[in-house]
Order: C-alpha cells, then structure tokens, then sequence
C-alpha cells in the first residue's frame, strides 16, 4: 500500500506498483470505439503508461497533453493513457483537444487494472480512482521504471519517464 496524499490529506493506494525488472501484469482495457485491448496487443513496442484519476480534472489533462507533444518524437513507443473514465470521455478530450498520439484505455468496467497494478485508491473523496502514476515498460513488457506521484495534483516527472525508453 502506498501512502499519497490528496490536497495534502493522507490518502491510500490498494498495494504496491510492479517492481522494475518484473513482467508487467496482464491487463483489459476498453478502447474508444468498445472493443478490449490487452497488454499483449502491444508487445513489440515500447510503452509510457500514464495513469491519472479523470481526464476531467487540470493535471491529468495536462499529463495527456504533455506526452502526447512528446509521443511523436518517440521511436517504438506508445502512450497509453489509462483513468477509469468512460470511453466516450476519453475520446472526447482528445478529439477537443486534436491529440493524437496517445491511445485512451479505461478501466471503468471491473477496475481490475488498478488493482492488479497496486495503484487503486482505497479511501478518501477519490476512492475507486486510480493514482497518478507512470510505468514504462520494453518491447517485451518488463518494467523498466515507475512512479507513485506522491501528491495526486502534481504533475509526474516526464523527463525521468521518458529517460527510462
């Protein structure tokens, strides 16, 4: 479990983050047009995993624009941007905003990808969300590096994240 914080209060995450070196755990997400995407789908390529509350909210939306200007720079890369909101929110925020270089999953069905990743909250006004995170993983889904934002309103470190590919 880990210990973050919300506007400075003492907020709680279901466990703990896979550790570096580990194999990723499998996931299912749902895309923006309804249809499951799995871990598996992106094997080969090298993934940003930017994982936030609600695109609704300033700094998710900025972390979704921040590595979307940084995506197309990337070689063999991926960023998937993974909250609980509905599909239909995730592709509306993006279509308004004309970002298309980070691909929109959603945990809104069971939440068992924020579990599974250790990065639910538990308790507090967010609880059922996930935490503002990043893990990058290599072309054959090791992890490679990740971060707990310890503060759910700051923004991650991008520079460090984008070190790690």
């Amino acid at each position: 479990m880990a210990s973050i914080t919300l506007g400075g209060n003492p907020i709680n995450t279901s466990g703990s983050l896979p550790n570096t070196g580990a194999t990723a755990p499998d996931f299912q997400l749902v895309k923006n047009d309804l249809s499951v995407a799995s871990l598996a789908d992106f094997k080969g390529s090298k993934l940003v995993l930017n994982i936030f509350p609600s695109i609704d909210t300033g700094t998710c939306a900025t972390s979704v624009r921040t590595f979307n200007a940084k995506a197309s720079a990337l070689e063999n890369t991926k960023v998937l941007c993974i909250s609980r909101d509905l599909p239909f929110a995730q592709k509306r925020f993006c279509g308004a905003e004309g970002l298309e270089n980070v691909i929109n999953l959603s945990d809104f069905k069971t939440g068992s990808f924020g579990k599974d990743y250790g990065l639910e909250i538990v308790d507090g006004p967010l609880a059922g969300l996930h935490s503002r995170v990043v893990i990058v993983l290599d072309e054959n889904g090791t992890v490679k590096y990740t971060e707990q934002v310890g503060e759910i309103a700051d923004e991650p470190n991008y520079e460090a994240a984008l070190a790690a590919l």
